[in-house]
């Protein structure tokens, strides 16, 4: 059948012509929205989807606490209740009541805890404790754990199944045991040195495991070739494994500062000093039973928390890195 002789646009199409006027202008609008509608149909089905639902309640759930501190923090204050309801108070403004939004934001708490209290003290010695429990910790697995990756002696699978079984029970059953060997038998109560060491044995065994593992993937030709140019088993471990090993290093390192700088239980039996308090001890004192300044406490602990947030940044490249990055580059 011929097609009738027009020029509608319904026959140019069939014929397999161009469209042209206003019908190629609606075509070309067409093919270029199609993309970005489809597009945008799946971001609103992600968003509407139960998935992204979960994860939103999830994360109210985990940064409602948060937002409750930092309130707290700013507002000047010491009650937990930011808003004054009046006694006939609707559902509305009791609901309202619950988003934690002072009054007020000012920054009296954070001054009052730098100049008031004793906090900078307590700052400067959490600092000298989690560092030289992460230098040791340090010192004692990477040395550890390259022996047990590297070298085969009697004892070795015993050493690391020991070392794992110590990780399934809670630090709080070592605590007696603890307390008698650091306090009694090696007089290092109320002292610093006991402290880190404590940190420093609690560490260690998720520390060797950790570096143990990441010494495995290292091939072993490059130590070879090392030894076939005479240099020492000492000079591989510090001027070859130890480069390589960065990545692995950086988190063990943060998990022990983590370790020391967190940790209240030990730190408030073994320490009775108050000049040699730690912060997570030192906090304690503006919540007891005869005081409760929430507002002080809140301060300090996200004072707390800024060493913690810069030492993620500065180790944030070694964080992300691969595990074997760079291992067999040369």
């Amino acid at each position: 059948m011929n097609l009738p002789n027009d020029s509608s646009p319904r026959r140019s199409l069939l014929a397999g012509e161009q469209p042209r006027g206003p019908v190629r202008s609606l075509v070309a609008f067409a093919c270029k929205q199609a993309p970005t509608t489809g597009r945008a149909g799946r971001i609103l089905r992600d968003i509407f989807s139960w998935r992204f639902a979960l994860l939103l309640f999830a994360s109210l759930i985990v940064i409602y606490p948060l937002l409750w501190v930092v309130s707290l923090a700013f507002s000047g204050q010491q009650s937990l209740t930011l808003v004054q309801l009046p006694e006939d108070a609707s559902l509305g403004q009791q609901l309202l009541a619950l988003i934690p939004l002072p009054e007020q934001w000012n920054l009296s708490n954070f001054t009052a805890v730098l100049t008031e209290q004793p906090f900078l003290r307590w700052l400067g010695n959490s600092l000298v404790v989690a560092l030289s429990t992460t230098l040791l910790g340090l010192s004692l697995s990477c040395s550890a754990a390259y022996a047990f990756s590297r070298f085969r002696f009697a004892g070795r699978e015993r050493g690391l199944m020991l070392f794992l079984i110590s990780q399934m029970f809670p630090a709080v059953l070592m605590l007696i045991p603890l307390y008698v060997i650091v306090v009694q038998w090696l007089g290092l109560g109320n002292s610093w040195l006991g402290l880190i060491l404590v940190y420093s044995i609690t560490a260690l065994p998720f520390c060797v495991w950790m570096l143990k593992g990441y010494f495995d993937t290292l091939p072993y030709e490059i130590e070879e070739s090392a030894l076939l140019e005479g240099a020492s088993r000492w000079m591989i471990f510090t001027r070859i494994i130890l480069p390589l090993a960065r990545p692995a290093i950086a988190v063990t390192g943060l998990f022990a500062f983590m370790t020391a700088w967190n940790e209240f239980i030990l730190a408030s039996i073994f320490m009775d000093d108050e000049s040699l308090y730690t912060v997570p001890v030192g906090l304690r004192f503006f919540v007891s039973d005869y005081a409760s300044e929430w507002g002080f406490f809140a301060a300090g602990s996200i004072l707390v928390s800024i060493p913690v947030m810069l030492l993620f940044l500065a180790l944030q490249r070694y964080l992300v890195s691969g595990l074997s990055a760079g291992a067999v580059k040369g």
